[in-house]
């Protein structure tokens, strides 16, 4: 319905800019560095060659990492994986090319070259990453979408969460409530130059026979349609689209840690960082923070608590302690302005420093550095009845930060109902997605939180 022009032109231009800036860096090294290297006879053949070997790599490795594959929903946290990641298996190939051949000014000079394509193209896709996102925000490249059907909670989420993020580009029109009759869906489609339906997975509001005519009418009109599964239902994550020759197969997804040597990557990760942490901060600041604490009030430094960990095995969670001792510690959540929270304890958890001896965890084996957040016992149980994915949360190691804390759902405030199905789509988005990447991205932006501090910390 709605016509496009601006976004595959966009696209077209980024990949011929990129190519440009990997040959005039290439250029610009082998001109300033030519009189060094004393090249008496350049082989223009051989720099050529290397100039479209890197350039032909890079078009085909943004094939594999989705580089171009910019879609107005994509957050800056997973964009930066995919630009981190792309560049530096692109700085790998640099290297390895400048090793095994025989080209004088690559060998001499490769390093120095992948560390500016490093720091140009993580500059450059930053800056057009946002400046899209400023252009859509000013009402231009704008898309047309609409719901229809029963509003559940899912539908509910996402509604909220379109209408809010201008940035996105995306006008929503409101249909009429009521019986939904095809020939006035259509021809709403058409007024409004609808781009994208949202509508349930199931048949929630609609019979099957009318929603088989949508599908129909969707298709004929160019209306794209995208189905929302409700928070509750967990087969969309545990399953997964294969194929049988021509034949579609769901069969059960394995998540990435479920692999060895994931899995062993991200230990060892684990356990050099906390190492790491806990040498070089930990053993100056813990001195520090104890103290402010038995100043501030009667009870120990610490606070240990019983969590879920990997597979619901059940472990002491440590912390430092920003209560005044009570007895409601595992039975009652914190809430805003809770009359427990002591005066270091409120800037403690302003700065997330309360969750520091949490590495010592890490060292144990019982947490990660990064993952979901293991919540207190009662509050797992009480949602695992409710939530279909929640489960989900128990197939990697809970961490000290995650998807959701950098996204800021956090805390005890606000609709729980909502704001927990919210948290849960991210720590179940993490489980089936991860990435090391995606790891230090995760933790890269909890450093700025810290320093910034982070309001819904509670």
């Amino acid at each position: 319905m709605q016509q496009l022009r601006f976004s595959r032109y966009f696209k077209g231009f980024i990949i011929l800019l990129d190519i440009l800036i990997i040959a005039a860096v290439f250029v610009f090294f082998f001109i300033r560095r030519n009189i060094d290297l004393k090249i008496k006879d350049i082989d223009w053949e051989q720099n050529s060659m290397s100039i479209l070997l890197l350039t032909l790599f890079w078009i085909l490795l943004s094939g594999r990492t989705r580089l171009y594959d910019i879609p107005r929903n994509l957050t800056y946290t997973l964009y930066l994986e995919r630009i981190v990641t792309h560049i530096l298996i692109f700085l790998f190939g640099i290297i390895l090319l400048g090793k095994v051949s025989n080209n004088i000014f690559l060998k001499s000079e490769r390093f120095d070259l992948a560390i500016s394509i490093f720091i140009i193209f993580f500059l450059l896709k930053s800056a057009i990453f946002f400046l899209l996102k400023s252009i859509r925000s000013m009402g231009i490249n704008i898309r047309n979408i609409m719901f229809l059907g029963a509003k559940s909670d899912a539908l509910q989420i996402l509604e909220e969460v379109l209408r809010t993020r201008n940035d996105y580009g995306l006008i929503i029109y409101d249909y009429p409530d009521g019986p939904v009759k095809t020939e006035e869906l259509v021809e709403f489609w058409r007024q409004n130059g609808i781009y994208t339906l949202y509508m349930p997975a199931d048949n929630a509001g609609i019979s099957t026979e009318v929603r088989s005519e949508i599908f129909r009418q969707a298709e004929l009109c160019k209306v794209r349609i995208a189905l929302i599964p409700e928070v509750d239902h967990s087969n969309f994550f545990n399953y997964e689209l294969n194929y049988i020759e021509t034949q579609p197969v769901l069969t059960q997804a394995k998540f990435p840690l479920q692999y060895f040597t994931n899995f062993f990557l991200k230990r060892v990760w684990d356990l050099l960082f906390s190492l790491i942490i806990l040498v070089t901060v930990c053993s100056w600041l813990f001195p520090f923070i104890a103290l402010l604490i038995k100043l501030d009030s009667k009870g120990p430094v610490f606070f240990r608590q019983k969590r879920y960990g990997l597979h619901d095995r059940v472990f002491h969670c440590i912390k430092f302690r920003t209560m005044v001792v009570n007895g409601e510690s595992t039975t009652r959540t914190t809430q805003k302005n809770d009359d427990r929270i002591t005066a270091v304890g409120k800037f403690l958890r302003f700065t997330s420093i309360d969750e520091m001896p949490q590495f010592i965890n890490v060292l144990l084996g019982h947490m990660s550095v990064v993952g979901p957040r293991p919540h207190m016992l009662l509050v797992d149980d009480y949602y695992k009845t409710r939530i279909g994915r929640y489960a989900i949360r128990s197939m990697v190691k809970p961490g000290i930060t995650g998807l959701a804390q950098v996204n800021g759902l956090r805390g005890d405030y606000g609709d729980m109902s909502i704001e927990m199905k919210k948290r849960i789509l991210a720590d179940t988005f993490y489980v089936k997605n991860w990435s090391m990447v995606l790891d230090l991205v995760i933790i890269l932006k909890t450093v700025f939180l810290v320093i910034g501090g982070d309001k819904k910390a509670g």
